[in-house]
């Protein structure tokens, strides 16, 4: 479709269409996004360098994956609460769903229909395997998964109007098709914490301690090392004195030779500093509470049991609302009145929440018995 095309289309409300057309996207979600003197963003790379390589971003993900994974379930019926606690190919459903949402800002779930064409699996599709196909308006038409040179279509829909692909996707601001993850955000933060500890490999790989300098002194006759000379010296210290190994080892210096220590300036040692508020970054990016990783010289919530309940509040429980809500939009074509939501009353992290609130509603005198259990969902 022509630009012309899409822009009557937007001002005719396209063409008696109750959906207005959206932008034909022909790229992925992070496909030629680049950074400032970076190369293309490549998920599989930043997955490799955040999550498989770098502490931090990966505990991080994990505490939010798997407390979206074990958080108690209210369901309106066994199966719908079946189809949800899964464990599909050795993968939890829930807890796939919320690391995907996280690193990549999409999750594809396959509806697997029965005998009696009723769901009976959902299973997690990998998103960056995932390129949607649009319409002529640019409304979502199919799915293409690719694995290695073999390619899978899904219709977006059954011949029965039913979705054969559950779309859950963070918002996007200028995407229509794609959600956006939060490896974006982190990858900065994640470089410099993986660039940090690799500095700290390379000072322990040299004798655990900045390096000195070996001078000469040329005398009174202002002689010089042979090319000769400087390379055997070269060959004997990397063999005898540099690694973790050989830290500590005393050293037998010949004539006209001396060992003058270096050691680096506090300007030179904020590369420490540097790293830990990298791994606070990345924790931000993440929606971690810094406590909760151990990072050090952290003190922004009171105690270890405030900053769990942050987590579950602003984290936790609002990304396992989106991911219930999408499952339980898409199910609704089989069970029209089945629901999904967390269990609040069951999450041990808001046990002084609920105290709370049956303190403050059984103090209310002018409310009923009645009353106050329907507030308190009795």
């Amino acid at each position: 479709m022509t630009f012309w095309e899409n822009l009557s289309l937007a001002f005719k409300g396209g063409a008696g269409s109750s959906r207005p057309p959206l932008g034909r996207s022909y790229i992925g979600t992070y496909g030629g996004a680049t950074l400032s003197g970076d190369a293309p963003f490549s998920y599989a790379g930043q997955v490799r360098a955040a999550y498989v390589e770098n502490a931090i971003a990966q505990r991080a993900v994990r505490i939010v994956a798997e407390g979206v994974g074990g958080a108690p379930l209210a369901a309106s019926s066994d199966e719908v609460e079946g189809l949800a606690n899964a464990v599909s190919a050795g993968q939890p459903l829930l807890e796939t769903i919320a690391a995907h949402l996280l690193l990549h800002g999409n999750a594809y779930v396959q509806v697997i229909c029965g005998g009696d064409d009723r769901p009976s699996e959902l299973f997690a599709l990998r998103p960056d395997r995932i390129t949607i196909e649009p319409d002529a308006r640019g409304w979502p038409m199919a799915y293409a998964y690719r694995a290695g040179e073999h390619q899978t279509r899904f219709a977006a829909q059954d011949k029965m109007g039913r979705p054969a692909i559950i779309h859950i996707k963070a918002f996007h601001p200028t995407d229509d098709h794609y959600g956006l993850g939060c490896l974006g955000a982190a990858a900065r933060p994640v470089a410099v914490h993986n660039a940090a500890s690799q500095w700290n490999k390379a000072i322990l790989d040299n004798a655990a301690r900045p390096s000195g300098a070996l001078v000469y002194d040329p005398g009174p006759d202002g002689s010089a090392l042979s090319a000769d000379q400087f390379d055997r010296l070269k060959a004997e210290m990397e063999a005898s004195f540099a690694g973790s190994g050989n830290a500590g080892r005393p050293m037998l210096l010949e004539g006209g030779l001396k060992w003058q220590s270096m050691s680096m300036t506090p300007a030179d040692m904020d590369f420490v500093a540097l790293k830990e508020a990298a791994a606070r970054e990345i924790a931000l990016a993440f929606g971690v509470p810094p406590m909760l990783l151990g990072l050090p010289g952290d003190n922004s919530y009171a105690n270890y049991r405030e900053a769990n309940r942050a987590l579950w509040r602003l984290t936790i429980l609002p990304l396992a609302g989106k991911i219930l809500a999408g499952l339980s939009g898409a199910l609704v074509s089989w069970w029209p009145d089945g629901t999904l939501a967390v269990d609040r009353d069951q999450i041990p992290a808001l046990s002084e929440d609920r105290e709370r609130l049956w303190k403050q509603v059984c103090e209310a005198d002018f409310l009923s018995p009645d009353e106050k259990r329907v507030m308190l969902g009795v």
